[in-house]
């Protein structure tokens, strides 16, 4: 199954109050393992990014001001998310930002429907906890190394990883993998090898057993536990 998550930096909080995305990013998603593919873009807001901004995502005026405007890049955006499910965290807040430029591109808006918030299933997983992206990376053991200031692009790649152990983990992504043709399921009760003997074999040579039988007998009484596991010390 293909989805995208997607996530946004913007301006403010409200874009019919005037603030606009400066940065939104796409990573895809084949039956929940990333597969490399994904969308990215600074976008020109055509207005001032304020310095309280820039303190949370590090995106300034000058980093934007040959970027595109969101109209110029809405079709390629369209066109990366098709009719896929679009995974966003507090979805919400990025689905207002991205459905009101695509409305002011003059282009479709994603349905409803067709976003999936992480913030709910988390919340549901973890009622009463902190459920933020960095909450949720820190209890699932997710590297923030790389997470110095918020970063769209960033974001995407570890929502994905929290995506990923919000429905069910590693062991979830491997069931639905399927068999590929360059990695062929290996059928139950078949194997490549012949079966493991039991016990295994010495992994020591009889010159090297013989040197530390020698050594315990002149170390070990014979009622001790090894004299019991190695009948030969009793000789």
């Amino acid at each position: 199954m293909r989805e995208i998550v997607l996530d946004t930096e913007t301006t403010g909080f409200d874009p019919r109050g005037g603030d606009r995305m400066v940065e939104i990013a796409c990573l895809e998603l084949e039956n929940l393992t990333p597969t490399g593919r994904t969308f990215h873009t600074l976008i020109n807001p055509g207005r001032t990014i304020g310095p309280e901004v820039v303190r949370v995502h590090g995106i300034t005026n000058e980093k934007v001001k040959d970027a595109p405007r969101f109209a110029e890049i809405a079709d390629d955006l369209l066109a990366f998310i098709a009719d896929s499910p679009v995974v966003a965290h507090n979805a919400g807040f990025d689905r207002n930002f991205v459905n009101f430029e695509l409305e002011e591109a003059g282009r479709p808006t994603l349905a409803d429907e067709q976003w999936i918030d992480t913030l709910p299933l988390a919340q549901k997983r973890f009622p009463g906890m902190a459920n933020s992206l960095d909450a949720l990376c820190k209890r699932f053991k997710v590297s923030l190394v790389e997470r110095t200031l918020h970063g769209a692009l960033i974001d995407t790649r570890l929502l994905a990883s929290v995506y990923l152990e919000l429905k069910g983990g590693r062991e979830r992504a491997l069931d639905l993998s399927g068999p590929s043709a360059e990695h062929p399921r290996i059928e139950a009760g078949q194997s490549a090898y012949g079966e493991r003997p039991r016990p295994l074999g010495p992994r020591s040579t009889p010159t090297e057993r013989s040197r530390h039988a020698d050594f315990l007998r002149a170390t070990l009484t014979d009622t001790s536990l090894w004299a019991r596991l190695v009948p030969d010390l009793a000789d």
